[in-house]
C-alpha cells in the first residue's frame, strides 16, 4: 500500500516536501500581494505568519500523515474509528483535486509560453497594434497575445494533455523513483534559475528603488486588511489544508523530526517567495512599468514578457523564465495529484498504476472544461464565473481554509490524548520546546485566524 512506501533520503524528502509547496502562489501570488498591500510592511506581516501559523498547522498535518501512515480521509478514520471525521480529509482531497483540474491548465498555458519563447513567435509583432509609447506598444502585444491564446480552444488543450501525460508518467514511477527522483532533480533546478534571475535584476538601473519598496517598511501601511492578506498568503503558499502535507508526510521515515522538517520547508518555500520580490520589484521599477498589474497570469503572461523583450538575450531570459515556471506548476501538479492517488490505494486496496489512471484519466475532462470555460464554453458560468474561477474560488476561499480549521480543531481538542505531543517528540526521543506554544496556537489561535481569512475572502 501507498502508506507504506517511504521517501529514500533526508534531502529526498525535503526536496519532495517543498516542492509540494512551492508554486504559482509563490511565483505570481506573492508580488501581487506585496504591490497591492504596501511592500515591506506586507512582507514583514507575511514572515510573521509564516511562523506564527503556517509551521504549527504544518506540524499538525504531518503528526497525521507520519502518524497513521495513510491518506488525508484515511488518517481520520483510523484515529476517530465511527466518527465523522473522515468528511475533513474528503473535503482535503476534494479541494486538491478541483485545484488540479484547473492548474493543469495553467501549466499549459506555461508549456505553451515556453515553447513560444524558443521558437521566438512570443516577441512578433501583432499587427493592428495602436500603441504609441514604448510601453503601450508592448501592452498591447503581450495581452493580445494572452488574450488570443487562452480563448482558443485546440492549443491550450493540448497543451494541458501534454502536461497531463507527463504527470501521468513522473506518478506511475512511484513515490521513489517518481516523485522523490523528480524533486531532487526539479528543485536544485529552481533554485539555480532564481538565483540566476535575481543576480541578473540587481544590475537593473533602477533595482535600489525595487528593493525599497520591497525591503523598507512603511508601517503607516499596515490595516486589518493587509493582515489578513498575510496571513492567506502564508497560509495559500504553504499548501495547507490541500491534503498534500498529510500524504506526502505518510511518506516519511519514523525517525523523521518533523519539527526540524517543517522549519526547514517553511524557510525554503519564504526563500523562493523572497528571491521573487528580489527579481520582480527591481524589474517593474526599471523598465517603466511600476503600477502595472502584478496579479496572476498578468504578470508572469504579459508584465514579465514586456520585461525580457527590453533585455539583452531577450529570448534566453524568456525561456528560462518559463523553466522556472514550469517546474513550479509541475512540482505542485504531481503533489496535488498524489492525494487523490493515496487515497485510491488506502481506500480501496488499489495497485498503483490503476490508481494513477483512475485518477489522472478524468482529468482529461474536467481540465477540458476548464480550459474552455475561458474560450467556446465562456456561456457556462457559475455565479457569475466561468468554471475555472469558480473552481478557483471555491476550491481555495472556501474548502482549504475549512479542512484546516477543522483540522486544528481536531488535533487541539479531539484527537487520542497525547497523540500530537508523542508524534512531535517522537515517541519521547527528540526534545521539542515548543509543544505547548505550537499546541496553543493548533487550538485558539490557527482556527481563529483562519476563520477570519474564511470571512474575508467570503464577504469581499
Amino acid at each position: 500500500m501507498a502508506s507504506k512506501v517511504q521517501f529514500g533520503s533526508k534531502i529526498g524528502l525535503i526536496a519532495a516536501t517543498v516542492g509540494s509547496a512551492v508554486g504559482l502562489g509563490n511565483v505570481w501570488r506573492f508580488p501581487a500581494e506585496t504591490q497591492a498591500n504596501g511592500g515591506a510592511a506586507f512582507l514583514l506581516l507575511y514572515i510573521a505568519c509564516v511562523f506564527l501559523l503556517g509551521i504549527p498547522v504544518m506540524l499538525a498535518e504531518f503528526s497525521l500523515g507520519r502518524g497513521k501512515r495513510s491518506d488525508a480521509s484515511g488518517v481520520f478514520r483510523l484515529l476517530a474509528p465511527g466518527k465523522k471525521w473522515w468528511i475533513v480529509g474528503g473535503v482535503a482531497i476534494l479541494a486538491s483535486y478541483l485545484i488540479l483540474s484547473f492548474y493543469m491548465v495553467v501549466a499549459g498555458w506555461t508549456l505553451e509560453y515556453m515553447w513560444q519563447s524558443i521558437t521566438g513567435d512570443l516577441f512578433t509583432p501583432v499587427a493592428g497594434n495602436p500603441g504609441h509609447s514604448a510601453v503601450e506598444v508592448m501592452d498591447y502585444q503581450f495581452n493580445a497575445k494572452m488574450q488570443e491564446y487562452i480563448v482558443q480552444d485546440i492549443k491550450p488543450l493540448v497543451m494541458t494533455y501534454v502536461m497531463l501525460a507527463i504527470n501521468l508518467g513522473i506518478l506511475l514511477m512511484g513515490v521513489q523513483k517518481g516523485i522523490e527522483k523528480m524533486s531532487n532533480i526539479l528543485m536544485p533546478v529552481l533554485f539555480v534559475l532564481l538565483l540566476v534571475f535575481a543576480g541578473v535584476a540587481m544590475t537593473f538601473p533602477k533595482a535600489d528603488e525595487g528593493l525599497l519598496f520591497f525591503l523598507k517598511p512603511d508601517f503607516s501601511k499596515i490595516s486589518p486588511a493587509v493582515a489578513v492578506n498575510a496571513l492567506g498568503q502564508a497560509f495559500f503558499s504553504l499548501s495547507l489544508g490541500m491534503g498534500i502535507l498529510i500524504t506526502y508526510s505518510s511518506y516519511f521515515p519514523k525517525e523523521t523530526k518533523l519539527t526540524r522538517t517543517a522549519v526547514t520547508v517553511s524557510l525554503l518555500d519564504l526563500l523562493v517567495a523572497l528571491m521573487m520580490g528580489f527579481i520582480i520589484f527591481p524589474a517593474v521599477k526599471s523598465f517603466g512599468l511600476d503600477g502595472h498589474g502584478l496579479e496572476g497570469a498578468t504578470l508572469v503572461f504579459v508584465t514579465l514578457p514586456e520585461v525580457f523583450v527590453q533585455m539583452p538575450a531577450s529570448q534566453l531570459w524568456s525561456v528560462l523564465f518559463f523553466l522556472l515556471l514550469l517546474v513550479a506548476a509541475l512540482t505542485s501538479t504531481i503533489s496535488l495529484a498524489e492525494v487523490s492517488i493515496a487515497f485510491m490505494q488506502d481506500r480501496f486496496n488499489m495497485k498503483r498504476t490503476p490508481a494513477c489512471f483512475v485518477v489522472i484519466l478524468p482529468l482529461f475532462v474536467l481540465s477540458s472544461l476548464c480550459s474552455l470555460s475561458q474560450g467556446s464554453m465562456s456561456w457556462l458560468t457559475i455565479g457569475g464565473m466561468n468554471l475555472f474561477d469558480f473552481l478557483d474560488n471555491f476550491a481555495t476561499n472556501l474548502l482549504l481554509p475549512l479542512v484546516a480549521i477543522f483540522t486544528c480543531i481536531y488535533l487541539g481538542w479531539f484527537a487520542p490524548k497525547g497523540y500530537f505531543f508523542k508524534e512531535l517528540t517522537n515517541d519521547g526521543t527528540v526534545s521539542v520546546k515548543i509543544y505547548r506554544p505550537v499546541l496553543f496556537v493548533v487550538r485558539f489561535l490557527a482556527p481563529v485566524l483562519i476563520a477570519v481569512i474564511l470571512c474575508a475572502k467570503l464577504f469581499s
